[in-house]
């Protein structure tokens, strides 16, 4: 847990230099660039790395409007005359022009549509020109950020006979340069439980019961909660900090670091998972349930025709990132919450439209989300409870050092 006096700064975030302007501006560009990954079908950390890069480089342009100077990545002029509306859609147009070209009319559009809702002028230039500046100086910032990694995933085969070729994905992330961690294995965990254990019969058997396709023991409820979290990209995820940077009270300057910290820690959550991930290389239910036969614990009988509710990541299963990214960003959230009461966190999946799902609380979020990779069939509880409390570490981590 964050210590009170780290709370008590945290809590002045919100109320520190407060400006003229409309704080939704930022999440209704934060929610059109996730928006844009989904329809560029960009995998998850692809994504995640856009919606970061994007949220930064507003938040460093508003900060530059609001004439403090406490950057997230880069400092710019102060520019206390340049229109919020303009400096937010030009922050985010210079970065997504680069970076998502597959929807560079999608993107010229949106900006077009924008910037025509705003009076011309001197303020509405110098929101461009801020904005843009922003966006190319995070842009260079970040230029090395990918490193010079390759993908050389060797299968394990016996020569001369077929094996499945579609390779994992996601094998160079965990090298990219993080955001704000020192490194991505900053809090690697242990390994997962052994073979042998009570733990893992226990979640053997709990995720081929509540996980299976077909005769599975879920409820109608859990089967909802499974497909709505099927949904990977960061478009799920962005509405539910939305809830918390649209509060009344909070302003485009303070909206906009709360967004990016949440992105940045979210994108650093994924380079820490899949660093522990291609660390342990640990079998997914459908490998482990179809092969009960093999893994010496006679508590756990094979099902030999077993599949999971929704199709399997191809990555390995240890730890569950979709819990270390929930956990990442409902620490976050508590954290600009500072001790306040939580507004009711909402938001859609495409993957179940029109059945928006809601929580209470920071803490009843990361709950669900993580039970329901276990209702999905492709995760064991163990390795969601360790996926969450990654997630805790780092978000507090991203809290202490940039909520000031």
């Amino acid at each position: 847990m964050i210590q009170k006096p780290l709370m008590f700064l945290i809590a002045t975030i919100g109320l520190a230099c407060p400006i003229p302007g409309r704080a939704d501006v930022v999440t209704e560009w934060n929610l059109k660039t996730a928006q844009f990954t989904l329809d560029a079908r960009l995998l998850a950390p692809d994504a995640n790395r856009v919606v970061a890069t994007t949220a930064v480089s507003v938040s460093d342009a508003l900060t530059a409007t609001a004439g403090k100077s406490s950057p997230l990545l880069v400092k710019l002029n102060p520019s206390p005359n340049a229109s919020i509306e303009a400096t937010v859609a030009a922050a985010s147009h210079g970065v997504l022009v680069k970076i998502v070209p597959a929807q560079l009319a999608a993107i010229e559009a949106a900006y077009q549509a924008a910037l025509a809702k705003i009076p011309d002028g001197a303020n509405k230039e110098g929101g461009i020109a801020l904005g843009t500046q922003a966006a190319q100086a995070v842009l260079l910032a970040r230029a090395d950020a990918d490193g010079s990694a390759s993908e050389n995933y060797r299968p394990s085969a016996t020569p001369g006979k077929y094996v499945p070729t579609i390779l994992p994905i996601a094998l160079t992330v965990a090298q990219r340069k993080p955001w704000l961690l020192d490194s991505c294995d900053q809090f690697r965990p242990g390994p997962p439980p052994t073979l042998e254990s009570a733990t893992w019969a226990r979640d053997y058997n709990e995720v081929k019961a509540l996980g299976a396709r077909t005769n599975s023991q879920r409820t109608p409820e859990q089967t909802e909660i499974a497909r709505f979290w099927e949904a990977t990209n960061p478009v799920v995820y962005v509405p539910v900090a939305h809830s918390v940077a649209n509060m009344p009270g909070r302003d485009p300057v303070s909206s906009a670091r709360l967004m990016a910290v949440v992105a940045m820690a979210s994108d650093d959550a994924l380079g820490a998972v899949f660093d522990a991930k291609y660390t342990y290389n640990f079998w997914r239910p459908v490998t482990a349930i179809r092969n009960g036969d093999n893994d010496g614990n006679d508590a756990t009988e094979r099902d030999a025709a077993w599949l999971p509710f929704i199709d399997t990541p191809m990555h390995p299963e240890y730890p569950c990132a979709h819990c270390i990214v929930s956990a990442t960003i409902g620490t976050v959230l508590k954290a600009a919450l500072a001790g306040t009461a939580s507004p009711t966190l909402t938001t859609n999946s495409p993957t179940a439209p029109g059945k928006p799902r809601s929580w209470a609380n920071p803490d009843e979020f990361m709950r669900e989300v993580a039970l329901a990779r276990i209702y999905d069939g492709v995760h064991y509880r163990n390795s969601t409870e360790v996926g969450t409390a990654i997630g805790v570490k780092i978000g507090e981590f991203a809290a202490a050092k940039y909520f000031k």
